[in-house]
């Protein structure tokens, strides 16, 4: 995962409760009384579409020319929702069809030196299924309680796990785990060795299971942090991710294995 700039949430942690009990929930308090300017935000969960269809593109060439495609699972979401300054809320699938809830305005867009305050809180629903075309975007209010039941608002939280991610220059890079032991053992080497975590990151909890061939799919906690991880031959795979939000208290195997499998296969081949 990249360093980390101070998140929106952390800060401002004091504010946001005062802000929720004037009833304006999880917004953060700089926004005040002012209607905030959405316009940035807005672009960045417009360039979330846009970056997951070209991900579920279901030619072997994208129309500029390259490739895209790559088994999808959650986190290549994650991903994608990080890399705009959010964090991802929940994923629900029924078949082909896959639901998730974003928060962004977290932290400023990764690459940009624009100030925070240009990008407000705010949070959308993004669904797709499989093409490029599938994939819609709306505007939803963001739920004004943390997932853990503690007081305070869901943006601070969330502030708070993103700064205690992994400080390395390695996450989210597509990693193969040939040669590694589908076990707990394997899965402590395997971050290690690939750097995905650092000399300094705990990793605590670690609990897998069989999520098809050759597919392992484990729940673990990195400085306390829910992560799952996928351990298989694919190259091309994103292998480990932060946890959404809703599922950062039970973060066991089970969630795992579903979110391993969202969207297992590869889109570019399909065409």
């Amino acid at each position: 995962m990249r360093k980390r700039t101070v998140p929106r949430g952390l800060p401002v942690a004091a504010t946001a409760l005062v802000a929720g009990a004037a009833g304006v929930g999880g917004t953060l308090g700089y926004q005040g009384l002012t209607a905030p300017d959405t316009s940035a935000v807005d672009a960045q969960a417009a360039a979330i579409v846009q970056d997951l269809g070209k991900d579920l593109d279901a030619g072997f060439y994208s129309a500029g020319g390259g490739t895209y495609g790559g088994p999808f699972t959650e986190g290549t979401l994650v991903a994608r929702v990080e890399e705009h300054g959010g964090a991802l809320l929940s994923v629900r699938s029924a078949g082909l069809n896959h639901t998730a809830e974003v928060m962004l305005g977290l932290e400023p867009p990764r690459g940009t030196t624009v100030d925070p305050d240009a990008y407000p809180v705010r949070c959308y629903r993004i669904s797709f299924a499989r093409g490029t075309h599938s994939v819609r975007r709306a505007d939803v209010g963001c739920p004004a309680t943390r997932t853990d039941g503690r007081p305070g608002s869901l943006a601070a939280q969330l502030g708070a796990l993103l700064a205690r991610q992994p400080d390395t220059a390695s996450g989210y890079r597509a990693t193969s785990s040939s040669g590694y032991d589908h076990t707990p053992e394997g899965v402590t080497r395997f971050l290690h060795d690939k750097r995905l975590v650092a000399a300094g990151d705990t990793v605590t909890g670690v609990a897998g299971e069989a999520a098809g061939a050759d597919v392992y799919a484990a729940a673990l906690r990195i400085n306390g942090v829910c992560h799952y991880l996928r351990m298989s031959t694919d190259a091309d795979l994103i292998p480990l991710w932060a946890a959404p939000a809703d599922e950062q208290q039970g973060c066991d195997a089970g969630h795992a294995v579903t979110a391993s499998a969202l969207y297992g296969s590869d889109p570019a081949k399909e065409g």
